[in-house]
């Protein structure tokens, strides 16, 4: 399996994006990985992490730096030497590669994987299924979580048949319970593009579709898959995260505000560890873009090392799977409509 690893843009870039990628050319003795960033700086991190070995992998010189502050349009159009552009123009021009992960802005990603690389025929829009773990020890998808503002009914019946397949291929789930994202659990609770695709969704052959999902209900491992347009994804993403790490945060400050709450602590030790590790989106990977010709893999803009091997992991299962081809297959499925523009 060959990926490019796009290794500038990231909070800790280059230096988590290759180690990365070396930890998991040692894991997976069947990857060729392909380092896009400026050269010498690539070459440094490869050094100070023991080297590997050169028939695996290959550097791609590229010294622009797309940033969060660069518009999508003007990245694409006046960035081609960027990390990520060449990237993204070496995966389209070659049959035998695979995919990219990036952690690097998100927006440009978006723009050059959908305008560059493509969809999948049938689908009208791309989206964004990041993982979050549940209080069961399982994991639950978002799709969509910011790929597409607003959305139009037929947009999200795919959204769910998408990454239904992914939570199913990728990480064995057999029928994911899809949720629908809603004010109230009631089937005629919501606003009208909630009712629409409610009634499409429990109607869809297919789809193991229970019902509406209020956001508390996120992570109570009730559902294995929520679907959502962009907008509303991204709030309940970011303020469950947000919620999670202030949690952790007035923990920590309560455990030092007394002796005796310190003694205590140092007995709960392992646990207070064990819950760290829990909430760690570093393990969870990245969020896939599903709907691509090809393989997209957007990570954090934090991400470590580990991280980043997580990502490229979760590249690897969507090939092996060869959930493209499946996703191709279970859109055709749905009947036609074409949605209305926004």
């Amino acid at each position: 399996m060959k990926f490019i690893i796009d290794c500038m843009g990231g909070d800790n870039s280059p230096g988590a994006n290759v180690a990365g990628g070396l930890l998991a050319l040692k894991q997976y003795p069947d990857l060729y990985l392909i380092f896009s960033g400026d050269e010498a700086a690539v070459k440094a991190e490869i050094e100070k992490n023991g080297g590997a070995d050169e028939s695996r992998y290959e550097i791609l010189h590229a010294p622009e730096v797309i940033t969060g502050e660069d518009k999508p349009t003007d990245a694409i159009r006046l960035k081609r030497e960027s990390s990520m552009m060449k990237g993204i123009k070496l995966l389209r021009e070659s049959e035998d590669i695979d995919g990219i992960i990036s952690v690097g802005a998100t927006g440009s990603l978006v723009a050059a994987a959908t305008l560059r690389i493509g969809r999948i025929e049938g689908v009208f829009r791309p989206a964004f299924c990041p993982i979050l773990p549940t209080m069961n020890g399982g994991i639950v998808g978002i799709c969509d979580s910011g790929a597409n503002v607003d959305c139009q009914p037929l947009q999200l019946v795919q959204f769910a048949v998408m990454a239904s397949a992914y939570m199913e291929h990728t990480f064995g789930i057999a029928e994911p319970r899809v949720a629908l994202l809603n004010i109230g659990t009631e089937s005629e609770k919501g606003d009208d593009l909630r009712k629409e695709v409610y009634q499409r969704l429990s109607a869809l052959p297919g789809i193991n579709f229970v019902g509406n999902m209020e956001s508390r209900d996120l992570l109570s491992g009730k559902y294995d898959l929520v679907v959502c347009d962009g907008f509303s994804g991204n709030v309940l993403i970011k303020t469950t995260e947000g919620t999670a790490l202030q949690l952790m945060k007035k923990i920590k400050k309560d455990i030092y505000s007394k002796t005796s709450y310190k003694i205590g602590a140092l007995f709960m030790k392992k646990m207070f560890t064990d819950m760290k590790e829990f909430m760690n989106y570093q393990r969870y990977g990245g969020s896939v873009l599903l709907g691509t010709e090809k393989i997209i893999v957007k990570g954090h803009g934090s991400s470590d090392s580990t991280a980043v091997a997580k990502c490229i992991e979760q590249a690897r299962s969507m090939k092996g799977s060869d959930l493209n081809r499946i996703i191709a297959e279970k859109i055709a499925s749905i009947p036609e409509e074409e949605p209305k523009e926004n």
